[in-house]
């Protein structure tokens, strides 16, 4: 490395001026890029983040063999269906349709046939043959991507030099440090990087609306929250395409602050173990929101909480009549201890005659039937489903197929084992511990309470979120019924007669649970022993200091105290000896 180093060095010389000390830069590998930073923690960069960047590979290389497969099929069609009569609107590829008719089937409505307009047709149609199609008739250019906050450029240098078929990469940020870090970089990363990465000094926001439906693909992985950048995001994307996006503010999204999620996201998160999936479904339904202003809306094909963050990729289409289905995908939240209730809206008529109507209030009593409590209510959350099964399938065979160019295969490829097998279409999930802490009762194996649900005829699956959840379609009395068939084969001490648990075992169950073991009661990968949840490959594995932010010793909790010491050392041996003794300096860290 050190004579590829000097060639930069050189080359920055003639070209800028006096070229940096190597001596202050470090070499960090990922997959097939290589960036330097400094000691300084001038740029922003994150080691843990690896995860996210794998996994927004492996759904890159997956949606550029989608694109090239819904475009060889429409193609096909209008082969099929000879030429067209001028001024004919042409229609779109099918996979808008064949999302908005999923969507609309999962919510337990008839199936309805989309009637676009003239003016809505030109607009699929037209913008797709502008963007896509290449000089010659019928090609599909390469797809362009954008990194709407870049720093050190690492997302970016991978793009451009793991993922097959892309054109350009384009990566902005605002700040002048980090814009410089990305150019070296880009530089340091040879000719396949200095021809498809540019790097930008630029308002993520300004540049975006500025360049309306120009961009394939979409990533914003900002440092907290994406909401200021939705607005623009969702106008800068083609029918079509995909928008990635990252949220960090786990805090706002989880419950600790309600009245601030509300003012980011639009929607009350409840404070539950089901939280974090909560959090993926607020970040879903704002995304929704940002889009319907547009006459646009979105299709989620994976949605993912992973470390400290949630994680969304989403297909972004237009269309006027199909964003009126928007109020279906959106539910309320009604919850009391372990029972969580849905509210949302109607879908009325035949088939080829819409009437939308509001939702039938109030949808349940102030107290809760089973327990006595109150309710709590939070929402709007997206209640459709959050992840396409087929294009999980695809992303995780294509994985596995490339295990050597994943840095983070056993955990990507472990959240997507989790998630394959997921039911798709149940919002949130229950908590076995928690069913149990109410009643105050030992707790039933995960194998006993799923077979005893499978026994009564309904589904159950894990959830990727947390690997105690259980996702399942069986209501709330019975999954109670079960828990007092249980507590009867398994006594319980007698609790006041005022608390949640006594009220809910005061009554006789209605059903009588079968605990024989189901085949159906452990998924196949948790019959081959395949692993679903890792730990941390290392300490200290989580988010770090902003980039530029000077750090004190409460900060060693996300560092740790070697890395944070070494920083000192490194710090002090720099600073004049006089200074030094007057004051201690607040020291930056080496990530």
């Amino acid at each position: 490395m050190g004579s590829a180093e000097e060639r930069i060095g050189d080359k920055e010389k003639h070209e800028n001026g006096p070229s940096f000390d190597l001596n202050d830069f470090t070499v960090i590998k990922e997959g097939e890029a290589e960036i330097l930073m400094h000691a300084k923690n001038e740029v922003f960069y994150n080691k843990t983040q690896v995860n996210n960047r794998d996994m927004s590979i492996a759904v890159l290389r997956t949606f550029i063999s989608k694109r090239q497969q819904e475009h060889e099929t429409m193609l096909s069609k209008k082969s099929r269906a000879g030429p067209k009569v001028s001024g004919e609107p042409v229609a779109e590829p099918e996979a808008p349709t064949d999302a908005v008719m999923h969507d609309e089937k999962t919510n337990g409505e008839c199936e309805v046939s989309q009637e676009i307009s003239q003016d809505e047709s030109c607009s699929i149609s037209e913008e797709p043959a502008a963007n896509q199609e290449g000089k010659g008739r019928g090609e599909l250019k390469p797809p362009v991507v954008l990194e709407a906050l870049s720093a050190s450029g690492l997302r970016a240098l991978r793009y451009a030099r793991e993922v097959d078929g892309i054109d350009k990469v384009v990566a902005l940020d605002n700040d002048k440090a980090s814009v410089e870090a990305c150019r070296r970089n880009i530089k340091f990363n040879g000719p396949v990087a200095r021809s498809k990465v540019e790097s930008h000094l630029a308002d993520a926001r300004v540049y975006m609306l500025t360049h309306p439906k120009e961009f394939d693909v979409v990533d914003l992985d900002p440092y907290g929250s994406p909401s200021v950048f939705l607005d623009s995001a969702v106008q800068s994307v083609v029918d079509g395409g995909m928008l990635m996006c990252t949220a960090t503010d786990m805090a706002v999204l989880c419950g600790g602050n309600g009245e601030v999620c509300y003012s980011k996201y639009g929607s009350y998160p409840l404070k539950g173990k089901y939280c974090h999936e909560m959090a993926l479904r607020i970040l879903l339904a704002c995304i929704e929101s940002h889009a319907n202003r547009y006459k646009r809306y979105i299709v989620p094909v994976l949605s993912v909480q992973m470390d400290f963050y949630v994680r969304v990729f989403v297909r972004v289409y237009t269309s006027a009549s199909a964003m009126k289905n928007t109020p279906l995908k959106l539910s309320y939240v009604i919850s009391a201890l372990a029972v969580i209730l849905f509210i949302s809206s109607l879908l009325e008529g035949p088939c080829l005659s819409v009437r939308y109507l509001p939702g039938f209030g109030p949808a349940v009593a102030q107290e809760c039937s089973d327990c006595g409590k109150k309710y709590n209510m939070g929402g709007p959350i997206w209640s459709a489903p959050i992840h396409d099964i087929e294009w999980v399938t695809s992303i995780l065979a294509d994985v596995k197929s490339m295990k050597d160019r994943y840095p983070a295969f056993d955990r990507i490829t472990a959240v997507l084992t989790t998630i394959s097998e997921e039911l798709p279409d149940i919002p949130l999930f229950l908590s076995l511990h928690n069913l149990c802490a109410t009643l105050k009762c030992t707790s039933p194996s995960a194998v006993i309470f799923r077979s005893a649900v499978i026994n009564a005829g309904y589904r159950i699956s894990g959830s990727h979120v947390n690997p105690l959840g259980l996702k399942t379609d069986a209501p709330m009395n019975v999954i109670w019924d079960i828990m007092r068939c249980w507590v009867k084969n398994h006594p319980v001490k007698a609790q006041p007669p005022d608390q949640a648990g006594s009220v809910i075992l005061a009554k006789e169950p209605v059903l009588q649970a079968n605990f024989a073991r189901a085949v159906a009661s452990l998924s196949k990968a948790q019959a081959k022993k395949v692993a679903r949840f890792l730990p941390n490959p290392e300490r200290h594995w989580g988010p770090k200091v902003r980039a530029g932010r000077q750090i004190t010793s409460k900060h060693v909790s996300l560092l740790g105290a070697e890395a944070v010491n070494g920083v000192c050392k490194h710090e002090e041996g720099e600073e004049p000896a006089s200074k030094r003794k007057k004051t201690e300096e607040p020291v930056t860290p080496n990530l």
